[in-house]
């Protein structure tokens, strides 16, 4: 017996069009007739499930961030590491996971998409980024980083240590095409977001030794 795929809900497939669209053409220049068509709908559930357009784009933010969150809580103990290796290897975990989703996972593209075109637009969404994603999430990096170096997690140097890593990521897949170009590769499946996962660790190590003997 067959079984017939599932159709995605429809905030879901509402969603999913709003990270596309506002991330390829902006909030201003996106339509609701445009988003409706995109998730094969009509332009009147996004009033309904989400009270229009601007509430869309905010459950685009949340959907991006509560997956994100999810992933580096699944890298975490349910303590915090007593002692510096564990609280680097927890840093390593939480990198290699962020490299998988980013880096390897075709569908990231229209995320990473979205989240930048919001942070370079200066739209509303950029202080709910910032409240209820970055800053916690950077925060509690910090508090990692400080437990494997010694360093105050508020020193300037290990708050930009951890954007520098987070940058390296993001470049690995907006830059995508060209890296894989250079590298000879014919795209980037497994076995290259491994590589590009150990590079971006090694770096780390790096930075984390550089940093306990500052």
């Amino acid at each position: 017996m067959t079984t017939t795929p599932q159709k995605p809900k429809t905030d879901a497939s509402l969603i999913q069009a709003g990270l596309q669209l506002f991330g390829r053409k902006g909030f201003e220049g996106t339509s609701t007739r445009e988003l409706a068509a995109h998730a094969n709908t009509n332009v009147a559930s996004i009033a309904y499930h989400f009270g229009g357009k601007a509430g869309l784009r905010a459950a685009c933010v949340k959907s991006v961030a509560d997956l994100i969150a999810g992933l580096l809580d699944a890298e975490s103990a349910p303590q915090p590491p007593a002692t510096a290796e564990a609280a680097q290897n927890q840093i390593e975990r939480m990198v290699g996971a962020l490299v998988r989703l980013v880096v390897g996972t075709p569908q990231a593209q229209d995320m990473v998409t979205f989240m930048l075109r919001e942070l370079t637009d200066q739209g509303d969404a950029v202080d709910v980024i910032y409240a209820e994603f970055l800053e916690p999430r950077h925060r509690a990096i910090c508090d990692l980083w400080a437990k494997a170096t010694g360093r105050d997690p508020e020193d300037e140097a290990v708050k930009l240590a951890i954007f520098a890593m987070i940058g390296q990521i993001l470049y690995f897949r907006v830059a995508q095409p060209l890296v894989a170009r250079r590298m000879g590769w014919d795209g980037i499946g497994p076995d290259e977001t491994r590589r590009v996962a150990d590079l971006v660790i090694a770096n780390l190590r790096d930075t984390l030794e550089r940093h306990r003997h500052d």
